[in-house]
């Protein structure tokens, strides 16, 4: 049972299956935008991320700002998992972050905290066939705090032991934001593809 601001959660979901070493893929492809082309993340890139942050803010107690050695010195889990893409291919990586968890207990979340909202350095344009928002914007997506929560859910900084390479996110590439409603982010359909017709879980 996990108790979140008052809320009952029955159970976390359960685990996703682990791999051994010797079932990692040869390739893996990279998602999204494998290189984000604005001037601030290319600045960002040629320092090897020294100055950048992660932040997270919103409905916490304590806001807090973290450098990626930072990061690297605090409790971390390695995982190997399956990735199931939506495009229909499927890879297996080893990755090695922070759990999101203990952020968030750090950072001591407020009694209307629900969601965990991530803001990445990916922009999208073109028309969506799904419908809703055809404008280009700015990536983010949104997890409830049970997602948030669960031991699996880690801020990755390297993949297959190695620091994570550019087309996979690099450092990690996100922002953390606590929030207590979706509906006034973005689009207010609680995801980039959510705002564009598509569903925000759907059952994967």
């Amino acid at each position: 049972m996990l108790i979140l601001n008052g809320f009952v959660y029955l159970a976390f979901k359960a685990l996703a299956r682990e791999y051994t070493a010797a079932d990692l893929s040869p390739t893996f492809k990279g998602i999204g935008t494998v290189m984000p082309p604005d001037e601030e993340y290319q600045s960002l890139l040629d320092e090897q991320f020294a100055s950048w942050r992660l932040i997270v803010d919103g409905l916490v107690e304590r806001p807090a700002s973290y450098s990626l050695a930072q990061l690297r010195q605090l409790p971390a889990r390695t995982q190997i998992t399956r990735h199931d893409c939506v495009e229909g291919w499927s890879a297996i990586g080893g990755w090695t972050g922070t759990p999101l968890g203990l952020l968030l207990q750090a950072a001591g979340l407020t009694a209307d905290a629900r969601y965990v909202v991530f803001h990445c350095a990916d922009t999208y344009d073109g028309i969506p066939k799904k419908g809703g928002d055809e404008r280009a914007g700015r990536y983010y997506e949104s997890i409830d705090l049970v997602d948030a929560f669960h031991p699996q859910t880690i801020l990755a900084y390297a993949m297959n032991g190695e620091p994570l390479p550019v087309q996979h996110g690099a450092p990690l590439r996100l922002r953390v934001e606590v929030t207590a409603r979706l509906d006034l982010i973005g689009g207010g359909k609680e995801g980039f593809w959510e705002d564009r017709g598509y569903e925000w879980y759907a059952g994967v």
